[in-house]
């Protein structure tokens, strides 16, 4: 996405289908899954897919790491019919919570390695990225999340390479599944998306109790 594109999208209006898993496997460990399907328009004009992969430990209750894998399918010109761009990604997260009386208060650091094949030509490229997300419950089963997440690529000289920002509500459904609405924007050098949020969050426990 930092070639996006050659042609403005920022007067489109897209969405992200999303699916987020977490999977408990030990007192300290988790499974990390995950599946989006993005578009330029509304379930219209292919975007990107992502597959996600990891493996979480938790250091104490307010710390743990990531250590995963992607792969990633992206048509970065709108409109063109084939995916241009495929990547395998490698990386590393640092999660840290932590509450102020009900709003809980995440940092994300992601360290990102990214194998790019684009028109047949191999590539490389390493990223550093940092996410501030804020949850606070509005009742037993909705709360409400603000984020921003800024991307930065480490080989070049203008690192910057996007901002998201957005909103959205969660509906916890029961003690496993939630339900996610929202909205982002995504800043880029030369273009604005915006994008309606739509995602199922499953978490599960397979420790025997």
């Amino acid at each position: 996405m930092q070639t996006i594109t050659s042609q403005n999208t920022s007067d489109k209006f897209g969405n992200w289908f999303m699916y987020n898993g977490s999977h408990k496997i030990a007192e300290n460990w988790k499974i990390q899954t995950m599946a989006h399907f993005r578009y330029y328009e509304l379930a219209d004009n292919f975007q990107q897919e992502i597959y996600r992969l990891a493996t979480n430990y938790s250091i104490h209750k307010k710390l743990n790491v990531s250590i995963g894998y992607s792969y990633v399918t992206t048509d970065v010109v709108f409109g063109s019919p084939d995916p241009i761009v495929y990547e395998n990604r490698i990386y590393e997260d640092i999660n840290y919570t932590n509450f102020i009386n009900k709003l809980k208060i995440r940092h994300r650091f992601r360290f990102e390695h990214r194998f790019i094949t684009a028109n047949a030509t191999n590539s490389e490229s390493h990223w550093f990225r940092y996410d501030l997300n804020l949850n606070y419950p509005i009742s037993k089963s909705w709360s409400v999340y603000v984020f921003n997440e800024i991307f930065f690529n480490m080989d070049k000289s203008k690192r910057f390479v996007q901002n998201w920002t957005g909103f959205g509500f969660l509906h916890k459904l029961n003690q496993s599944i939630k339900l996610n609405f929202g909205y982002q924007q995504i800043k880029l050098p030369n273009d604005l998306q915006k994008r309606l949020l739509l995602g199922i969050i499953l978490n599960t426990n397979h420790i025997k109790k």
